[in-house]
């Protein structure tokens, strides 16, 4: 599993003109799933999410995880993510689990991150969405959950 992250001060996700997932300063996710991942790997990743320490403490370096700010979280499903682009001009998703796999992957998450963190809003696995955020900063990794 991977996730591009990246700190917010707001953000929210719309299905069909309808706001269905929203948040105020926190960590905007895109999340994709491989083939290979599995319950643990969720987990792994949510664990990541939660502790990266990404926010400013009083000396301005980023030594702050969201749950130390209490901020918001926003998990949005993206399969693109788990796009082979090392060759040709066309992305290949021989890396990406099926549509049955990836979402019950990503359900898991989600339950997962609202019995470890309430402060979570959720994208839409398979809907044609729009998302909104303000970069605070800006600042963005990637996250990979080491398979091993």
């Amino acid at each position: 599993m991977l996730a591009v992250i990246q700190r917010v001060t707001s953000s929210n996700v719309s299905v069909d003109n309808q706001i269905i997932g929203q948040i105020d300063t926190g960590i905007m996710a895109l999340v994709a799933v491989e083939k290979d991942d599995t319950y643990r790997h969720a987990a792994k990743l949510l664990e990541k999410i939660l502790n990266y320490r990404v926010f400013a403490d009083t000396n301005d370096r980023m030594n702050l995880s969201l749950r130390d700010i209490d901020g918001g979280l926003l998990l949005i499903p993206q399969f693109t993510l788990a796009a082979d682009t090392n060759s040709g001009n066309r992305p290949s998703f021989s890396k990406a689990a099926s549509p049955e796999h990836g979402k019950a992957i990503f359900q898991s998450l989600q339950q997962q991150a609202l019995a470890a963190y309430p402060k979570t809003a959720f994208g839409e696995f398979g809907a044609d969405m729009k998302v909104s955020l303000l970069n605070d900063g800006p600042v963005t990794f990637i996250l990979h959950v080491n398979k091993a």
